[in-house]
């Protein structure tokens, strides 16, 4: 789960990492109110669950009311394209209203899962700012990683070996190491699986200040989160995605045109793959789990159908808890309340699978059926070439 960033700096501040003075904003009248307050010049920054806000225009500096009045204006209600948000953007529907800090220099810090390390990892480069990821492609080694282990913690050897990979002067290491240390207090108690700082600045006064904030909360720990959960902005959300979550589905939204629906989530994954490999891009990873019923498959069926990308379909099962018979109704269910002009093809096996194949047959519905993932494959390419 994505907190905005003006709530990720209520919790920086909670844990001792300095940030500017801010205040959010919902209209551009608590804007100019909120620029009063913290005095001139301030910072207007778009609230969205993305980054690369500045290059897409939802950062603006204003020196005064009138150029802060502008400012909000231009920038709430605008749809924000960004690297992260894809072509379709995301409406802005709340501001940041921020302290300007004078920068002498941007610098880069995270805490992350890293799964091939199996650790968690602290990344730091001193390189920071929007163009983060082009100035790791191109100089790698300006990117310091230290693997930190879960039972011994953050420790002032792993700060030290930070601040020079940073090359921050000796006179800053008390403070980084703070700065670390509520970082990663953070990050473990509210079950992270990403705290980033970009840029993390240092002034022209000497001082470090998280001049940005994200953080990552993990979806499985959010039953023992009630304050994060309490953050989610529904408006951030994807439509489908959030309807598939009240349903109990795990589902997400891609990029591709071919619905799967699967149980279990390393056959959803296989499917996925092969959909790819047989030369079509899946829009959906969609795993209605074992036990799934028929009115959960019903659901799950709709919310393929919901997404206007969607020209075809895969129903991939393989029917062990999730009978095969269930999972014909849930589809039969979903097919009489939505009119369905996609090509279906599905493919079962496993327990009544006999049954299954006998709803969906007198249903009457225009489905292809694969014995085998070979043919599902084919059929798959073929509804790629037709549309």
């Amino acid at each position: 789960m994505n907190i905005h960033e003006y709530q990720a700096k209520e919790l920086f501040a909670r844990y001792g990492i300095p940030v500017p003075g801010g205040r959010v904003a919902l209209g551009v009248d608590e804007a100019v109110a909120a620029g009063g307050e913290l005095g001139y010049p301030v910072v207007v920054k778009a609230q969205i669950h993305a980054g690369g806000r500045g290059k897409g225009g939802g950062v603006r500096p204003a020196r005064n009311e009138a150029a802060l009045r502008e400012a909000a204006s231009a920038i709430l209600g605008m749809t924000l394209v960004t690297r992260q948000t894809g072509p379709a953007g995301r409406v802005v529907r709340r501001l940041l209203i921020e302290k300007a800090v004078e920068i002498e220099s941007e610098l880069y810090v995270a805490i992350l899962i890293d799964r091939a390390a199996a650790a968690v990892t602290i990344m730091a480069s001193r390189t920071g700012g929007m163009d983060i990821e082009e100035a790791a492609a191109r100089s790698p080694g300006a990117v310091v990683r230290v693997p930190v282990h879960p039972l011994t913690g953050l420790r002032r050897y792993h700060c030290r070996e930070l601040a020079r990979g940073l090359r921050l002067p000796p006179a800053l290491d008390s403070d980084f190491c703070r700065l670390l240390s509520g970082l990663y207090r953070l990050f473990r108690a509210h079950d992270c699986s990403l705290v980033e700082i970009n840029p993390l600045v240092l002034t022209a006064g000497g001082r470090l200040i998280a001049l940005d904030a994200k953080i990552v909360v993990d979806d499985n720990a959010l039953f023992r989160q009630e304050e994060i959960r309490g953050m989610r902005d529904p408006a951030e959300d994807d439509p489908l995605e959030a309807r598939a979550a009240a349903a109990g589905l795990n589902y997400i939204r891609l990029d591709g045109d071919i619905g799967a629906m699967v149980n279990g989530a390393g056959l959803a994954m296989a499917t996925m793959d092969m959909i790819q490999a047989a030369g079509a891009r899946p829009a959906n990873f969609l795993d209605v789990g074992g036990g799934a019923s028929a009115e959960m498959v019903r659901q799950g069926f709709s919310i393929i159908l919901s997404d206007p990308n969607v020209k075809g379909i895969l129903v991939n099962i393989f029917g062990g808890i999730l009978r095969c018979d269930v999972l014909a109704e849930g589809i039969v269910a979903a097919a009489e309340k939505m009119e369905v002009r996609v090509p279906v093809v599905v493919r079962m096996e496993g327990t009544n699978v006999a049954q299954g194949r006998a709803v969906l047959a007198g249903a009457g519905l225009a489905l292809r059926t694969a014995a085998d993932l070979e043919e599902a494959a084919r059929l798959v390419a073929a509804i790629g070439g037709e549309s």
